[in-house]
C-alpha cells in the first residue's frame, strides 16, 4: 500500500462509517485509530500506516459526512457528534482501549473522545489540532465557507475548476512544500474530488465542519477544547509543522502545557499534514509513545 493507492479495497461499512482496517503482524499488536481532518478521508493516513510496519492494527475511519461515510441524519456536523460516532463504532467493534490519532478537525474530535471516554483511549496523538487560537490568515479564508450563502458560491466556483486544479490549490495550503506531492497521490485525490462532486451533501459537510471549528473556538463551557485538554489522562503526543499555514506553530507551547502528560514533535519544512509529508518521523514518535504506554516506568 502506498500513499497514492486507494486503501478502499479492504473497506468495511459499519453503521454508516466507512473504515479501512490494516491488521498488524506482530504478536499482541494493539489497535491505532486514525481520524482525518476537514474534507479528508482514510487515504490521508496511507503513508503513515505503511510505515508502522505492522506493529499495530490500523483502523482508519471516514468521519460522518466525509469520504465514503454517510452524512449525519440531521445533516449537522459538530465536534461532539463526530466524537460520539467514533465512540459508538469502537464500542460496537470491541476496540478498546486504542491509540487514537487525529489530524486538524479530527484532532478536535479525538480530544473530545479522550476527555469524555477515557476508557476508550490509551494514548492520544494530535497532528496539527485546530485548538482555539488567533487563526492564521489562510484559516480565516477557510472560515468564510461557514457564512450563509457561502456553500452555494463555493460549489459554483469548484464546478468551474478541474479536480486536478482543486487538489493543487489544497496542497499549496496544507503542504509545507507542495513539490513533495507525488503524481499518483495527486491522481488519487483528483479522482476522489470528482466522486465527491456528485454527492449532494459534500459542500454542506465542509461548511458544517468549518462551523464546528468556529463553535469550538468560542466555547466557554465544558466543551471548551482547552478545558478538555486539561482533563485528558492519557499520554499525549503533539505533532506540529513549522510551515503550517492553518494551525500556527505558536499554538504548540500552550497545547504542550495544557495536557498533563505531553510530548511535542515539531518538524521543519512541514505544513498541516505531517503524517503525509513526513510519515517516517511521525511513525517513529507514535511507536515510541505506544511502547512507553506498554511499559510505563
Amino acid at each position: 500500500m502506498t500513499d497514492g493507492q486507494p486503501m478502499y479495497n479492504g473497506r468495511v461499512l459499519t453503521d454508516s462509517l466507512a473504515t479501512v482496517f490494516v491488521p498488524g503482524t506482530e504478536p499482541g499488536a494493539e489497535t491505532a485509530v486514525f481520524l482525518h481532518g476537514l474534507g479528508g478521508w482514510t487515504q490521508n493516513w496511507a503513508a503513515l500506516i505503511e510505515r508502522l510496519h505492522g506493529s499495530v492494527h490500523c483502523l482508519a475511519l471516514d468521519l460522518p459526512g466525509f469520504g465514503r461515510s454517510a452524512p449525519p441524519p440531521d445533516g449537522r456536523v459538530t465536534v461532539g457528534s463526530q466524537a460520539a460516532a467514533v465512540a459508538d463504532h469502537l464500542d460496537r467493534g470491541g476496540h478498546r482501549p486504542v491509540h487514537l490519532v487525529g489530524n486538524s478537525l479530527g484532532g478536535l474530535a479525538a480530544l473530545r473522545l479522550a476527555a469524555e471516554r477515557p476508557d476508550l483511549v490509551r494514548t492520544l496523538t494530535l497532528v496539527s489540532p485546530v485548538l482555539p487560537t488567533l487563526p492564521a490568515a489562510p484559516a480565516l479564508g477557510v472560515a468564510l465557507l461557514g457564512l450563509p450563502g457561502a456553500p452555494r458560491l463555493y460549489a459554483r466556483v469548484m464546478a468551474a475548476q478541474s479536480p486536478e486544479r482543486q487538489v493543487d490549490d489544497v496542497y499549496r495550503v496544507i503542504y509545507g512544500d507542495p513539490a513533495l506531492v507525488r503524481p499518483e497521490q495527486r491522481a488519487t485525490e483528483a479522482r476522489e474530488r470528482r466522486r465527491r462532486a456528485e454527492l449532494p451533501h459534500s459542500v454542506q459537510m465542509l461548511a458544517g465542519g468549518v462551523r464546528a471549528v468556529v463553535r469550538s473556538f468560542v466555547a466557554t463551557d465544558e466543551s471548551s477544547a482547552w478545558r478538555q485538554a486539561r482533563g485528558v489522562a492519557a499520554p499525549v503526543l503533539l505533532v506540529y509543522g513549522e510551515r503550517d499555514r492553518l494551525v500556527p506553530l505558536r499554538t504548540a507551547p500552550r497545547a504542550y502545557s495544557a495536557f498533563r502528560d505531553a510530548r511535542l514533535l515539531t518538524l521543519p519544512g512541514v505544513g498541516h499534514v505531517a503524517m503525509q509529508e513526513r510519515p517516517g518521523p511521525v511513525a517513529e514518535a507514535l511507536l515510541a509513545l505506544i511502547e512507553e504506554a506498554r511499559s510505563p516506568t
